[in-house]
């Protein structure tokens, strides 16, 4: 458990700089410039990353249940997370009105994301890492909603459609096949 927690601890401390420490952060990227900011932060968060995937797994193993979901609100997180990928979508599509309405897309879609996994999974590694990550998204969200996050371009439907496709798509096949290829469990049964 030690492992994950270290790994979540170093993953999403660097995804929480503009939240606790934004001076810090600008005043590294002024110093250093924004390539090197840019490749520590990279190479940092892939090792936060790595150590969070052996962490899991390790306290997959070791811990057990901590509640048993319930059924019905189970069943939630396949409505929950096609709609965090479509908001993840929405964040990198042209400018949309999901978009300008959600002001940050894709840290409300890791919300919705962690809390349909936490809905769908009730083992005490399940809840200490998609809790961490609903936190942190929470957390993020708020912060994110005082800084300005100006929409590039025109505002359009176009923005929406590709969002909506793409999301779409991208949760059918996470739902359909890539859930289990990558991790060994079917979302569906």
């Amino acid at each position: 458990m030690a492992l994950l927690i270290f790994g979540l601890i170093l993953f999403l401390g660097l995804h929480s700089l503009r939240i606790v420490a934004d001076g810090g952060r600008a005043a590294f990227i002024e110093r250093f410039g924004e390539m090197s900011y840019k490749g520590v932060y990279s190479v940092l968060s892939l090792i936060g990353i790595v150590l969070v995937s052996m962490g899991y797994k390790r306290a997959y193993g070791e811990y057990g249940l901590l509640y048993e979901p319930v059924a019905g609100l189970s069943h939630l997180a396949l409505i929950l997370v096609p709609i965090a990928f479509v908001l993840v979508a929405a964040a990198y599509a042209p400018a949309g009105h999901i978009k300008q309405a959600v002001k940050h897309p894709m840290v409300l879609g890791v919300a919705l994301w962690a809390l349909g996994h936490l809905l769908a999974n009730g083992m005490v590694a399940d809840v200490v890492f998609f809790g961490a990550f609903l936190a942190w998204a929470l957390a993020d969200y708020a912060s994110a909603l005082s800084r300005p996050l100006p929409v590039k371009g025109a505002v359009s439907a176009k923005g929406d459609i590709a969002a909506l496709a793409i999301g779409l798509i991208m949760a059918g096949l996470f739902i359909a096949f890539l859930h289990r290829y990558l991790f060994g469990v079917s979302p569906v049964g």
